[in-house]
């Protein structure tokens, strides 16, 4: 895993965007399209924003979920409405190029399997990300891979659903789905992540985020988030 500590939020935002053009070029000339799964949060909703002024070939991207809560279309908790307003209505992305969660079916279930199949059509079979963005929560969560959900131990099902987290039911990609994925973007940003991102750091698999593959993985923090890391260097 590989660390670099930024400036500020805003140039991790920044640089994060120019990491996904370079990654999407590079895909795309190799396997003729780049599918990228996308977690919400301010600071990756910025990155959304820089990347639509970015040289990308917009033509051969999918962008997926890698979470949502259950909330009806254009609610603020939806990481759609923000997805769509930070990248569709600033790149030349065609809608259908946005593959929302179906989390507004009535049988949620059924929608995960669906959302499933759905990453299998445009990712292989069995489907893999050229990259996925994490987020990491104070609480080592990301996705919505959260402490003491039973999603956690989820190993036959790239997609599923979760208990009730911060007041919503929420569906998420679990381990197996975002294990497979080439390459791992965080985006790690607040002085409330610091104890999450040393464990991060050390691999500690007692947190969720602990468990995502660390090969191929970078991840871009703001000094606030990484105190810890730069006072252990200091030592």
């Amino acid at each position: 895993m590989k660390i670099e500590i930024l400036p500020d939020a805003d140039t991790v935002a920044r640089e994060a965007a120019k990491f996904i053009a370079a990654e999407a070029r590079s895909a795309v000339a190799e396997r003729g399209r780049f599918v990228m799964a996308v977690s919400g949060g301010h600071t990756p909703w910025q990155m959304l924003r820089d990347l639509a002024g970015q040289e990308v070939p917009w033509e051969g991207v999918h962008v997926v979920q890698v979470d949502e809560r259950a909330a009806p279309a254009g609610d603020p908790d939806r990481n759609l409405s923000h997805l769509r307003e930070s990248l569709l209505e600033h790149a030349p992305l065609r809608s259908e190029q946005i593959h929302a969660m179906p989390v507004e079916s009535p049988d949620l279930e059924a929608g995960a399997k669906r959302y499933a199949r759905t990453l299998q059509e445009i990712a292989g079979s069995p489907p893999v990300l050229d990259l996925a963005h994490l987020g990491l929560g104070p609480d080592g969560h990301t996705a919505s891979l959260v402490p003491g959900d039973p999603v956690l131990n989820v190993a036959d099902a790239d997609v599923a659903l979760t208990g009730v987290y911060q007041g919503r039911h929420r569906m998420t990609l679990t381990y197996p789905m975002l294990n497979r994925s080439r390459r791992i973007l965080w985006l790690v940003t607040g002085s409330d992540k610091v104890a999450a991102l040393a464990r991060l750091r050390d691999g500690d698999a007692s947190i969720p985020a602990g468990r995502i593959k660390r090969d191929q993985a970078l991840v871009l923090a703001d000094p606030a988030a990484a105190a810890q890391l730069k006072s252990e260097k200091q030592d």
